[in-house]
């Protein structure tokens, strides 16, 4: 009897899934496997990111995609449903803290996800070649470039090598925000959805309904993703 009612609820659990777009597919974490269709809209794709996050934050994780046969698939060809610019920092990884895959997600990132026409072009590339249908661009709590480019901007200093280059990008939401470093992180990461939105490659299939970019912020206290823009 205890066998009996046991399928029944993985079959009615395999059901629900299946009605939201996720399928099992046999035994990777929590000892299911999971796969799900593509998000074809902008909407859809924000949707499945945030419910990501959501298991992130609440540690429930599934780790989808992340196995030898999801290997095997996306070997053949890749369908990323996001474009996620993020920063460089360690504890900011777009597939752990929005509970991705192997192949869901195509990551740049730069210091303070600041945007120069290098990574411009490696944003594009996702809409333009593989018709990703969503951007983010993902500020975060106590961005080390950030604070770093608000005391020397502050201070009048010039810091070494290239960095100096990270501080003059920044020059812009440092005015704005008036050396909140908190305000600074949101800033620029709502001017750089500003600027790709403005690039001649996106803007007209932003037009068409085709793809979105939006404007994120993550705590590194809760694991929580916000929208901005």
């Amino acid at each position: 009897m205890l066998e009996k009612i046991m399928n029944r609820r993985t079959m009615l659990g395999a059901t629900g899934l299946a009605a939201g777009g996720l399928l099992l597919d046999g035994g990777a974490a929590h000892g299911l496997t999971w796969t799900a269709r593509r998000p074809a809209a902008p909407d859809e794709a924000w949707a499945r990111l945030r419910e990501g996050n959501r298991r992130w934050a609440a540690d429930a994780s599934i780790r989808p995609h992340q196995d030898l046969a999801r290997r095997a698939e996306v070997g053949r060809r890749q369908e990323p449903y996001a474009v996620v610019v993020s920063c460089i920092d360690s504890r900011v990884a777009p597939e752990l803290v929005f509970d991705a895959g192997l192949g869901d997600l195509l990551s740049v990132r730069s210091a303070a996800q600041t945007i120069d026409p290098l990574v411009s072009g490696a944003v594009e590339y996702g809409p333009a070649e593989l018709g990703t249908p969503l951007i983010v661009v993902l500020g975060h709590q106590r961005c080390g470039a950030v604070t770093a480019a608000a005391h020397a901007l502050h201070e009048g200093t010039t810091l070494p090598g290239d960095l100096q280059r990270i501080v003059e990008a920044l020059r812009p939401a440092y005015k704005s925000a008036r050396g909140d470093v908190d305000k600074m992180i949101k800033i620029n990461s709502t001017q750089a959805v500003a600027r790709l939105k403005a690039g001649k490659l996106l803007a007209p299939r932003i037009a068409r309904g085709q793809l979105k970019i939006v404007g994120a912020y993550y705590s590194l206290d809760t694991g929580q993703i916000t929208r901005l823009v």
